[in-house]
């Protein structure tokens, strides 16, 4: 299919950052300790000691955007596990259990397993049966959830003292040590990487917008896995380049644009291009999101552990209702969005639950409609075209009486 919108020139060096990233991995986790990892978790650490490492998650989607995972959740839940389940989850667990399918043959094996509950607690269950099917160790770094309005200083304490252990649990598991200058030169290129991401994100807020959801979310790909990194910050560094040309030239993601909608919630990634051609053909360019702006929160570098611990325990989904009502409502403000359209994904249950409630609140705040379409990130089996088809004709004509 025909994409609807201009394609970036740094696709080409995305496309050779990832496919070098997962090529090295299987290198790297010959010669260096491997450690399988949740997206929420303190990578910065593990980069500054040496220690390699892969993510499940983002190897799910991979799975998704590869149409393989519905196959792989087979697998998964032939052995008993639930199709209720992530299918994040199923689609890497299956492909741990057969790896016929499995892109580039699987991830390799794992000597250490991180997992943080703050972005669910799936991953966590997850983890321990991987941890039960590799024999390997496992550290968890529990982070409260927020209710209030900002992390209490007693939770942040609570925090920075995991990440001590976890520390320690590592250099007693891998024998290697945490060097305080790595530590924080790692800090550094993670807080230009973030910035970079950041200022990528803010420059949607031009007419017309020079990214649209799709670029947003195949470019977060090295946010997440190279946080830390030289690499990470070289690919952004050049990204933003290019986009900032887009804004002074003018140059718009899709042609004619006519609205602007914040995303929320994790892609569709087998229908990434498909879905938002549909928004695309009625001159719809989804200008922000929730998703990826959960990679744009810098580590206070004056106290990291507790600069750590704030960031990691302040992700968006492990926030209350009324706060991601306030996070929501700035995008809409700031970006000047016209409508907003929520992913209820059958997959992410912290992240859907109260979605009805967000489209409310937010509505009556910012007086801009919202649309809920429900699918799955990964798995096929919960998406249905013709129907999702109608209800984006309904929302966008909705939209044209309004705007």
């Amino acid at each position: 299919m025909t994409r609807k919108y201009k394609q970036l020139r740094t696709a080409k060096d995305l496309n050779r950052l990832m496919t070098r990233y997962y090529a090295k991995s299987k290198i790297i986790g010959r010669l260096k300790p491997m450690a399988w990892v949740t997206s929420g978790a303190p990578i910065e650490v593990l980069v500054a000691m040496g220690i390699a490492s892969v993510y499940p998650e983002n190897y799910g989607a991979l799975c998704g955007a590869r149409r393989v995972a519905t196959s792989l959740c087979q697998v998964a839940e032939a052995q008993g596990y639930s199709q209720d389940l992530c299918s994040y989850a199923r689609s890497h667990i299956g492909a741990v259990l057969d790896r016929r399918e499995a892109p580039l043959g699987g991830l390799p094996r794992p000597d250490l397993l991180v997992a943080c509950n703050n972005i669910c607690g799936t991953a966590l269950k997850w983890y321990q049966a991987l941890a039960q099917h590799y024999h390997v160790p496992l550290f968890i770094l529990d982070t409260p959830f927020i209710h209030g309005p900002q992390m209490e200083e007693h939770a942040v304490q609570y925090v920075a003292a995991q990440l001590e252990e976890f520390i320690a649990w590592v250099e007693k598991h891998t024998g290697r040590k945490l060097k305080q200058k790595r530590f924080m030169e790692t800090l550094e290129l993670s807080n230009r990487a973030v910035g970079f991401w950041r200022d990528i994100r803010e420059l949607c807020q031009a007419h017309p917008s020079p990214l649209n959801a799709p670029d947003l979310f195949v470019n977060m790909a090295p946010i997440v896995v190279l946080r830390g990194t030289k690499d990470a910050v070289s690919f952004y560094e050049k990204l933003k380049a290019e986009v900032e040309a887009r804004v002074e030239q003018g140059i718009g993601a899709i042609p004619e644009e006519r609205y602007r909608l914040l995303w929320d919630n994790i892609a569709i990634w087998y229908r990434l291009f498909r879905l938002f051609g549909y928004f695309a053909d009625f001159g719809a360019c989804f200008v922000v999101d929730t998703y990826t702006n959960g990679w744009s929160t810098s580590v206070e570098l004056s106290e990291p552990m507790e600069g750590l611990a704030r960031t990691y325990t302040s992700v968006y989904i492990n926030q209350s209702l009324q706060a991601r009502a306030e996070i929501m409502v700035d995008l809409a403000e700031r970006f000047r969005v016209d409508g907003i359209v929520f992913h209820s994904n059958r997959s992410c249950k912290p992240y859907s639950l109260g979605q009805y409630d967000l489209r409310r609140i937010v509505s009556e705040r910012t007086g801009k409609p919202g649309l809920i379409i429900e699918a799955d990130m990964c798995d096929t089996r919960a998406y249905a075209e013709e129907p999702l088809k109608t209800r984006i004709q309904a929302f966008m004509e909705t939209l044209a009486s309004k705007v």
